[in-house]
């Protein structure tokens, strides 16, 4: 049986999606938060909600940057 190697494993590939899409919920709702605590008008909430997407968004392409570096080591 041949070894897998680093960048082979199902489980890992699959809790790397998990999380990339726990990271834009939470970072989306936290745009959500704060636009409906402090703007408290339609139009707040919607660039909450948008800014926190473009948030999460940024966060994955940095997570999924340094999970491919450490793979090609």
């Amino acid at each position: 049986m041949a070894r897998k190697s680093k960048g082979e494993d199902p489980l890992k590939a699959l809790a790397l999606v998990g999380a990339l899409g726990i990271d834009v919920a939470i970072c989306t709702y936290i745009g959500y938060w704060l636009a409906a605590r402090y703007g408290e008008t339609p139009g707040w909430i919607i660039v909450g909600v948008f800014a926190g997407l473009a948030a999460g968004i940024v966060s994955v392409i940095f997570i999924v940057r340094k999970v491919l570096e450490d793979s090609n080591e």
